[in-house]
């Protein structure tokens, strides 16, 4: 029997944000035509209500206006009401971003965009209070029923506006790349370092693990040791902080302040694979055996409670738990003494406070702490007479303690669809955490996830879906499915020298550039030319804490140029490059990502081949430490589809290849000759 008193046009989708609202007042449709047609036919404004199921103020909303019934019959009465959640459809919520942020200046989640009937924006903004939005909601109806020409005429101006913000005017071609403007890029930079805490000199501070990694290349490449100091201090601040899950691993999405202290509880896919391979290039460059826990402690959390029983990785889970904000995380002064007060003859509660921060620093809201660290396992052994094996032994044991505990709570709301591009960027984490700590089950978790998504996420036609959830694919597959599936299957390429991985990679590819270019213009499209068309057809030209798709995509098109030989692949991937070049120095970590391809003609790029029987062995070794700008490739056996491979294979010995645009040095046998070669003048 039916217990809620109501249901909408949302109970039959799949998607755990938009089963959230299935039993709100208000009569939800999905994105669909069917609620454009209405729209059309009843000559309605729509409301265009778009989050993610983790949103803490989209919950927020929630529970002051959608769960309201006056509000409801505001909304009902006077607009067509659609839902949508932003991870399954980011082109939907791009454009509309867009739209709100040229209206407001700001944007945000939950993001609410007023539309006329034909999709065209008028009115927007994020989170509104009950009271706040009831007026917004008369305002709009009265303005639309009263006045719809000046409506319509608001939204001609608007998309002028949003036209603009996609660029037309393709560069020269005979653009050159200069390190000189790397430099600008990081000159600049350096003013937004925050040199006490790490991170960008501002709060909230986003992980943004894409900056580092391209800040990690430069500072080795360019020997800059104040950007290494700052890659550091990040790392370090981060990994002790209260954004990183002290007990159970994994980060939250953001920390409200400037010290890494208090997260934004949500856990996000997105951000802990690409953390896992900062840390991973973290730990090879540096070897602090922090990160190496950060990783360890990271991995298990996912495959612990995001993990899905075929192994692909679900999406996120929820800042709240029973309604509260960290309730899942934090702890109660006395719940941790009662768990540990025992041990260490008494002395356990007074040493894990100490490691912890069980004090004023730690200290939240309503008494709860938040666990973090502020001294190093050295100070705080030698505070308490201790080694620090024994300390460490103490902490590995208590935080099991306080993990069992934790899991009798209530935990906290899991967005279990699985998305492409998502999975894409774990399975570089892990192929990267492999090649960091050796530990052969990161290998086969990521090896287990790829060939789920090659056997569940495939299109007929070759392409991709975009999501997997209970069971079915759908959602045609955006640019950055491809890109970071691609980049997943090289990197699987790069630890295994399987080329089957590096063949998947060039078919998605093709697929990509058949379906996703603009002929006017190297950069592609995000959405495929199969995809119904939206009000304006975007392109994803800068990092944000999920870095640009057609940055990802140019990287890709480099690697497998050079792969292959492909001059075709290799241009493409230049001319992309050169449609940003101007932009970079402006603000630099809007453009990591395509940062790290310029390092690529600004500093030698190295190519560094093994072939022979103990290829892969001696590439396990090799790649313990991280070398930056070099592209791995080798076979374990004589033949090989790969032209980068012609010619390699001498019969009974393993031979390491160190090249240089096609031209290689004499070959070595020992990895420390190797790297010798690559570490000539730069």
């Amino acid at each position: 029997m039916n217990s809620h008193p109501f249901t909408n046009h949302l109970i039959h989708e799949s998607s755990p944000y938009l089963l959230q609202h299935a039993h709100n007042p208000v009569n939800w449709y999905p994105w669909s035509d069917e609620a454009w047609e209405k729209a059309r036919k009843e000559n309605k404004p729509v409301l265009i209500s778009i989050g993610y199921s983790s949103c803490h103020w989209c919950h927020v909303m929630e529970r002051e206006s959608f769960e309201n019934t006056y509000t409801a019959q505001l909304m009902n009465a006077h607009f067509i009401c659609i839902k949508v959640d932003r991870e399954e459809r980011p082109d939907v919520d791009d454009v509309y971003m867009s739209a709100v942020q040229l209206m407001s200046g700001t944007g945000g989640w939950p993001l609410n965009c007023f539309t006329l009937p034909d999709g065209r924006p008028i009115y927007g903004g994020t989170y509104f209070p009950n009271e706040t939005w009831n007026t917004v909601l008369m305002q709009l109806a009265d303005f639309y029923r009263d006045q719809p020409e000046k409506a319509r005429s608001y939204a001609d101006e608007l998309m002028k506006g949003m036209h603009t913000l996609e660029p037309v005017h393709i560069k020269n071609e005979n653009t050159t790349f200069h390190r000189n403007l790397v430099k600008e890029m990081i000159h600049n930079w350096k003013t937004l370092f925050d040199k006490k805490e790490g991170g960008s000199n501002r709060s909230p501070k986003f992980p943004m693990p894409d900056n580092y990694e391209f800040l990690l290349q430069y500072g080795l490449l360019s020997g800059d040791s104040e950007v290494l100091d700052h890659v550091k201090l990040t790392l370090n601040k981060m990994a002790l902080g209260g954004i990183f899950d002290q007990v159970g691993g994994g980060f939250s999405r953001y920390s409200v302040d400037s010290q890494w202290k208090v997260p934004h509880f949500e856990k996000m896919l997105y951000d802990n694979a690409q953390l896992v391979s900062l840390y991973s290039m973290g730990y090879k460059s540096f070897k602090d055996p922090v990160y190496k826990e950060v990783i360890e402690k990271t991995i298990s959390w996912l495959k612990r409670e995001m993990r899905s029983p075929e192994g692909a990785y679900y999406s996120a889970l929820d800042a709240d738990s029973e309604g509260k904000e960290g309730k899942y995380y934090v702890w109660q002064k006395e719940e941790i003494q009662k768990l540990i007060s025992g041990t260490l003859n008494g002395k356990g509660f007074g040493v894990f406070a100490d490691y912890y921060t069980i004090n004023s620093a730690g200290l939240w809201e309503n008494g709860n702490y938040i666990l973090l660290r502020k001294r190093s396992d050295k100070e705080v052994a030698e505070s308490h007479n201790m080694a620090v094996e024994d300390l460490k032994a103490f902490i590995s044991t208590a935080d099991k303690v306080l993990l069992e505990a934790r899991n009798k709570r209530i935990p906290p709301g899991l967005d279990d669809k699985i998305i492409t591009s998502w999975n894409g960027m774990m399975i570089q984490g892990l192929c990267h955490a492999y090649s960091a700590t050796g530990r052969k089950e990161y290998l086969n978790d990521a090896i287990r996830c790829a060939n789920f998504l090659i056997k569940n996420l495939h299109r007929s036609d070759g392409g991709l879906y975009h999501v997997y959830k209970s069971g079915k694919a759908s959602i045609n597959g955006y640019l950055d499915d491809y890109a970071f599936l691609s980049a997943g299957c090289i990197a699987l390429y790069t630890v295994t020298f399987d080329e089957q991985w590096l063949m998947e990679a060039r078919a998605l590819c093709n697929y990509a550039l058949r379906h996703f270019s603009d002929p006017g213009n190297p950069l592609p499209w995000f959405t495929s030319d199969l995809d119904p068309p939206l009000i304006i057809r975007k392109k994803e030209r800068t990092d944000d804490v999920i870095p640009s798709s057609c940055a990802i995509m140019a990287n890709v098109l480099f690697k497998l140029g050079t792969y292959f030989d492909d001059t075709t692949r290799s241009s493409l991937a230049s001319q992309m490059l050169k449609q940003v070049l101007d932009d970079m120095p402006r603000y630099a970590p809007g453009y990591s990502s395509w940062g790290q391809l310029l390092l690529h003609y600004t500093f030698p790029f190295r190519e560094v081949v093994f072939a022979g029987t103990e290829a892969l062995t001696r590439l396990n070794k090799f790649t313990l430490d991280f070398y930056p700008n070099i592209l791995l490739a080798g076979n374990g056996r004589p033949g090989s589809n790969v032209p980068l491979l012609e010619s390699r294979w001498v019969e009974g010995k393993t031979l390491i290849y160190v090249c240089e645009n096609r031209a290689c040095k004499l070959p070595v046998e020992d990895i420390q000759d190797a790297v010798d070669l690559l570490k000539e003048a730069r």
